[in-house]
């Protein structure tokens, strides 16, 4: 049976193409874009598990907290 891992990440909108990328190129699928509940998007990814390292795992996880910092306004 295939298992699969999700993560969700803000976009923003000037560097929509340059994240989906990035997290494409990390194997992640885009699932589908939904409007946040700031009004702001947000992307649903998906990637089959197994697939990775746990460094590789490591990096995505704070790419996406870097990504949430900037959505907020923190970065």
């Amino acid at each position: 049976m295939t298992t699969w891992e999700y993560i969700t990440t803000p976009l923003l909108i000037h560097n929509t193409a340059a994240i989906l990328n990035n997290w494409g190129s990390e194997g992640w699928e885009l699932v589908q874009i939904v409007q946040g509940p700031e009004g702001g998007l947000v992307a649903y990814l998906k990637r089959r598990t197994g697939g990775e390292s746990s460094a590789a795992a490591s990096a995505g996880a704070a790419a996406a907290a870097q990504a949430a910092k900037q959505f907020e306004g923190e970065a």
